[in-house]
């Protein structure tokens, strides 16, 4: 069984996922603790639960959803992982940071690539990475198949989609929600990067971009 931790840790009101399961393996997606206490959030919560924390997963490289990787690498002793098509985007981090008033003193590294269709597991449960440009063109979903679930980034949210004006491409979103993400059935439950969990079959009906 899944268990999705929701913790909102920067200013830009960003959603950290801690996802783990009755093995008490987890990952951690899109770390967006920017501040100490941001860090002693995610501390506190992996204490509690006693988990062991696998890997850190990044859905694209914008600030908000990487500022927490490099501490949680050094402090976790894991790997951290996104599509190479990111790479470029996730080194000029310290850059990206100064212009939204930020400071951090590298970028996370990057231990290993994945792409779409690899499969990244732990504990009893798998990931499926499904490539879903646009908002960037490295943008990736993460999909928990057997458990209706899917990790979207900043690709869909509710009632809304990413935007595209850092290095996206509208017609290449919307294809890539049509395509990917519609096609996986309406009952799968999504949390995005920003705001509530939602539905694909919600999104369907209610979505005005997707109407």
């Amino acid at each position: 069984m899944i268990h999705i931790k929701r913790l909102i840790l920067n200013p830009f009101q960003e959603n950290t996922y801690i996802i783990y399961d009755q093995t008490n393996e987890a990952v951690i997606v899109d770390a967006g603790c920017y501040s100490n206490s941001g860090i002693e959030e995610v501390k506190r919560f992996i204490g509690k639960e006693n988990l062991k924390v696998k890997c850190l997963l990044i859905t694209h490289g914008h600030i908000d959803h990487i500022v927490g990787n490099q501490p949680l690498k050094e402090i976790y002793k894991v790997e951290c992982l996104a599509h190479p098509d990111e790479f470029a985007l996730i080194e000029s981090a310290p850059l990206h940071a100064l212009r939204f008033g930020l400071d951090i003193d590298k970028a996370p590294v990057i231990d290993k690539p994945f792409k779409d269709g690899d499969i990244i597991t732990f504990g009893n449960s798998s990931i499926e990475i499904i490539h879903t440009p646009g908002h960037s063109m490295g943008g990736v979903c993460f999909f928990f198949r057997e458990q209706k679930i899917l990790i979207t980034g900043d690709t869909l949210f509710k009632g809304s989609i990413g935007r595209t004006d850092l290095g996206g491409n509208y017609e290449t979103l919307i294809n890539s929600i049509i395509n990917k993400i519609l096609p996986l059935g309406d009952d799968i439950v999504v949390y995005p990067g920003h705001g509530d969990s939602t539905t694909i079959g919600y999104e369907k009906k209610h979505n005005p971009f997707l109407s």
